[in-house]
């Protein structure tokens, strides 16, 4: 299997390629527009065909390129039903698979980031978008963001899983690539919460700026831009 997982600076964006192997298909999970070049050479080199797209939500901090590398590779476009953008070709529901050749992938329907946040489970490894991060979890505070919805999806979803589950998030902003469920149940300060309540009041009072890209970016995915678009 071919497992890439690539680091935007600029947004601390992870961006993640799978595939079964050299000169197969492959997939894409959260791609940054203006990384596409990267993404292209990079399936080149490994003689991969890119045939599905994933975000994991619609994202605030940075503009996806998975409208971009559809119109480059014509490759299909998933997002969650609840999703907005108005270029998704795949809108899947909770518990979904998602097939390329020998790959799998099961949606879960994680909201409280953001109403339309999945995440996206492969084997030992699971895609947790902006919903659990790496000693922390994303914040739920616009985007119809809800603290109640978000405990809900990482003590009744996540957490459910099994301990030796890897996270890979969609960001970290300190330099930690990957973790582990039984890690994030034992160091994440923010599951050390005793109720829903707690974990509600707290996610309530971060007072945290708002991302400097949000005005942009929120309207930009919903519409699915190009790097046309971007650039004109």
């Amino acid at each position: 299997m071919i497992f890439k997982q690539l680091f935007d600076q600029k947004s601390s964006t992870y961006t993640y390629i799978l595939s079964s192997g050299k000169g197969r298909e492959a997939l894409i999970i959260d791609p940054v527009i203006e990384n596409t070049s990267e993404y292209l050479n990079l399936l080149r080199e490994l003689d991969l065909k890119l045939v599905k797209v994933i975000d994991t939500h619609i994202h605030a901090d940075h503009i996806t390129g998975l409208n971009e590398l559809s119109k480059q590779t014509n490759c299909s476009k998933i997002m969650g039903e609840h999703s907005a953008s108005e270029v998704v070709d795949v809108h899947v529901k909770d518990n979904e698979k998602i097939k390329i050749e020998d790959i799998e992938l099961k949606s879960i329907y994680t909201p409280g980031h953001t109403d339309c946040s999945y995440s996206f489970l492969m084997n030992d490894r699971v895609f947790t978008g902006d919903t659990l991060l790496i000693n922390g979890t994303g914040r739920t505070d616009f985007q119809n963001g809800s603290a109640n919805d978000q405990y809900h999806s990482l003590f009744d979803r996540l957490l459910k899983l099994d301990d030796k589950i890897v996270i890979f998030p969609a960001h970290d902003y300190k330099g930690k690539k990957f973790s582990t469920i039984g890690d994030e149940k034992k160091n994440n300060p923010r599951l050390q919460v005793k109720s829903k309540d707690e974990y509600i009041e707290m996610m309530n009072n971060l007072k945290l700026a708002n991302p400097k890209m949000m005005d942009i970016a929120v309207p930009a995915n919903v519409k699915g831009l190009t790097l046309k678009e971007l650039n004109t």
